[in-house]
Parts: structure tokens; sequence; C-alpha cells
């Protein structure tokens, strides 16, 4: 399974990463990102991956921003602290963690 990881703080993606594969060892990271301008570059130059864990506050914006430049295909997991954007996250083909 193909995983990316939307997070800027470089010690959560470390942990989420770390926590992905010891769940699942056989997947693979394809990319961290820490921007909404990034990931949108990744995901419209690259392949979509099978998975997404993004958080929602990002270093230039809020993940949504992402959503309305690419069609995301594959679902999305949102880890956040900040329960006021579970509808959006729900809108956007995805689940939360809190």
């Amino acid at each position: 399974m193909n995983i990316i990881i939307v997070e800027d703080e470089l010690k959560t993606a470390q942990s989420l990463e770390r926590a992905i594969l010891a769940l699942k060892p056989a997947s693979t990271i394809t990319g961290r990102y820490q921007s909404v301008e990034r990931t949108v570059k990744a995901l419209t130059e690259g392949t979509m991956p099978d998975l997404i864990f993004m958080d929602i506050q990002l270093a230039d914006g809020r993940c949504f921003e992402i959503f309305q430049q690419v069609k995301v295909t594959c679902p999305v997991v949102f880890c956040t602290a900040y329960d006021e954007y579970t509808l959006e996250a729900f809108k956007s083909n995805g689940w939360i963690i809190y």
C-alpha cells in the first residue's frame, strides 16, 4: 500500500510514519509533505497514493484547499485536534482521528 503523509510538524510526521509502518510493515511511505502547495504539486504530478494521512492546519493554509485544486480519489485519514473540521473532513472523503 502506497501512503503519503501531509503534516507540517516534523516530529508528528515521523511518529505517524513509525506507527503506520509498525501496523502495516508492507506499506510504503511514498511522500511526506508540509504544505498545501507541495501536496497539490505532488498529487498532480505523481501517482495517486492508496491512502493519505493528513493534518488539517498546514504551514501555508488548511488542507481543504488541496481538495479545491486536486481530485483526490483515495481515502484520507485526517489527524487533528480540531473537532470543528469534522463535517468538512467527511465531505472530503475522509475519516477523522483526534
